[in-house]
């Protein structure tokens, strides 16, 4: 069993549990999808590769869900599409929370917020927080950032919603200072930060907010090298304890690790089955809790305030992944670059832009307030709130309900063109960037049906310098006019 001696430490196991939507947005259904083959689609395959397997692992003759020991966020359109295709293990999901309160919320769209625009950035959190009410029967205790994206701007808007924590890599702080100074910023090492020093990780960061005194939110810090041993090695059960102990010290203290979840199973088949073990029988045996995320920050409070730089956990460039050809990718062949980034975003900004004057001109006219009721809509979306009742509320005593519900539906599939997922891959004929075109497809054609002119040609002046790797599959117009305008039924 290794080093037995009761260090006292607490070990928290985060994952992020995710999948982009993948429904066809005419058609509400997920295609099939070959590559996940001998599954019809990849929600289909992970599911069976990790979340039904994550809930129900046989742990010295008794079936356990590992969900109840970790600490767990699931991305929305995830849980939209288990509750309709895997009842069973969605409740599992809302069991393990219900048991153990160790659920967070997650921005709705997997949007890399710090790259969002004020209103979506609002929206995007609000509609997260509603997913998270409506599923989990509570209000969060916490939110994780897509990507871990974050700026000073971010932890703003969550602090202004009532969140009270995230989590973020040892990289993504700016400088930090004890909580009781005035000044004395220590600006952290390197570029992005790549050594804390001698400050004290066994507890979160006094995130304040700049101009509300009132408002604050706690920043959990990740240990980046277990981290990298849970997603990139195959560490056991009790290497993962051995670490734990080691980091926490003689006198004990908080280690927290953060992983996608789809690590235990998916990615790494078996790995679910080890963290159980470390989890129901390594941890107990040497001493080392497992906490509630919330209430071990409760229990270990701040003693230093630290500011962030924008950035992810996934990218060395800041955000630049999901914005330029900043070196960051998942492979492809020599010489391909992701140039195509760029022009990709411009072009979905460009659209939104003109989106988003269409819903104050005409919301303007349909709702007692649009862009109040575009959050509010979220509650529509993730089924809490049924339309019949939301419209008497929102919509202007003779306004058009139908029309209303069009101009929101449009700007819902405007949010959903920025999951990250689009950008995040290596090229741009890969499903993922084709899926956010579809998106952007589809919010057109819905303001089309209000009688509005998209402005289709200048969008796809600007897409039509975003170049696949790939000659064959062309530049962004031809994408968009073989796979986009291709798949409309």
């Amino acid at each position: 069993m290794g080093d037995q001696r009761d260090g006292g430490a607490s070990l928290v196991v985060h994952g992020h549990f995710y999948q982009p939507p993948r429904e066809d947005p005419w058609t509400g259904e997920v295609p099939e999808q070959p590559s996940a083959a001998p599954y019809h689609d990849w929600n289909e395959r992970i599911t069976a590769e990790c979340y039904r397997p994550i809930t129900e692992v046989e742990v010295d003759g008794q079936r356990v869900n590992v969900l109840e020991r970790m600490s767990f966020n699931v991305g929305p359109t995830l849980l939209s599409w288990l509750e309709a295709h895997h009842p069973d293990v969605y409740e599992r999901f809302l069991e393990a929370d219900r048991r153990t309160g160790r659920g967070l919320a997650q921005a709705y769209g997997h949007a890399i917020l710090p790259l969002c625009n004020d209103r979506d950035l609002r929206t995007q959190v609000r509609w997260g927080v509603a997913d998270f009410r409506h599923r989990f029967g509570r209000a969060p205790d916490g939110m994780w950032l897509p990507e871990t994206a974050v700026s000073e701007r971010v932890l703003a808007v969550l602090a202004e919603e009532g969140l009270r924590l995230t989590i973020l890599a040892p990289t993504q702080l700016r400088a930090v200072r004890p909580l009781d100074a005035d000044d004395g910023w220590e600006d952290l090492s390197g570029e992005r930060g790549e050594s804390l020093g001698s400050l004290p990780t066994d507890r979160p960061f006094r995130w304040c907010h700049p101009v509300r005194p009132d408002l604050a939110l706690d920043l959990v810090m990740y240990d980046g090298d277990l981290a990298q041993s849970l997603a990139f090695g195959t560490p056991s059960s009790q290497e993962l304890l051995d670490v734990t102990i080691d980091r926490a010290g003689d006198d004990g203290g908080m280690v927290a690790v953060a992983t996608d979840g789809e690590t235990f199973g998916h990615h790494k088949p078996g790995a679910e089955q080890m963290l159980a073990h470390a989890l129901w029988v390594e941890a107990p045996a040497r001493g080392v809790s497992t906490p509630r995320l919330a209430v071990l920050v409760e229990e270990r409070p701040p003693t230093h305030q630290a500011v962030v730089r924008t950035s992810a956990w996934s990218c060395a460039h800041g955000v630049g992944r999901w914005l330029t050809d900043c070196g960051c990718h998942t492979g492809g062949q020599a010489g391909w670059t992701q140039a195509w980034r760029e022009p990709l975003r411009h072009a979905l900004d460009r659209y939104r832009d003109w989106a988003e004057e269409v819903m104050s001109r005409r919301g303007g006219v349909l709702f007692v307030d649009p862009w109040l009721a575009r959050d509010a809509y979220g509650e529509v979306v993730v089924g809490a709130r049924a339309w019949d009742d939301f419209a008497p509320q929102h919509v202007v005593e003779g306004g058009s309900v139908d029309e209303a519900r069009t101009l929101l539906e449009a700007q819902r599939f405007a949010l959903l063109m920025y999951t990250s997922c689009g950008w995040f891959f290596n090229d741009l004929a890969g499903i993922e960037t084709v899926q956010i075109l579809q998106y952007a497809a589809r919010s057109m054609d819905l303001h089309r049906d209000l009688g509005e002119e998209p402005p289709v040609e200048a969008f796809l002046a600007e897409l039509a310098l975003a170049r696949s790797n790939d000659p064959n599959a062309g530049d962004g117009r031809r994408i968009w006019v073989e796979r986009v305008d291709g798949a409309r039924p």
